[in-house]
């Protein structure tokens, strides 16, 4: 019979942490293909934010931003689930502001701005699936 005590990690904050860790390396590896097609689809064409040291800190800072904000409107909002219905899609659209800079700057073309702006969809997608589940709201049935 053993007498040791196994003091209890906190695994909500490591479930917390390894399933936004997962949530990101998703979205890159995502990423990663949309940049690799965007590429393929116009070889001699911009390449802005399609390499990987451009987008893979972007992706991250993506998942981290929007577990900051369903956080807080989980937190602060009394009808978290119906704010997050309209805030969640009114952020990936505004996050496409600077892409679409890009293209009327010149700066990249419309197969380079493409691949940007799926991939802020693809971020999107990751970040809330993941935190659906590891931060979910009061009173929410996963029906799937």
């Amino acid at each position: 019979m053993s007498t040791q005590v196994h003091p209890q990690a906190d695994t909500s904050t490591v479930r917390v942490v390894l399933g936004l860790v997962a949530a990101a390396v998703v979205a890159i590896a995502v990423n990663t293909v949309i940049a690799l097609g965007a590429v393929a689809l116009n070889p001699n064409g911009t390449r802005m934010g399609l390499d990987l040291v451009a987008y893979a800190p972007l992706t991250v800072v993506g998942v981290l931003a929007g577990t900051i904000g369903w956080a807080a409107v989980r937190r602060y909002a009394a009808h978290a689930r119906s704010v997050l219905r309209v805030l969640v899609p009114v952020v990936v659209v505004l996050s496409f502001i600077p892409d679409f800079g890009l293209l009327i700057s010149g700066m990249a073309d419309v197969v380079n701005t493409v691949g940007l702006l799926v991939m802020h969809v693809v971020v999107a997608a990751a970040t809330v699936t993941a935190v659906s589940r590891l931060l979910p709201l009061t009173g929410y049935r996963r029906t799937v």
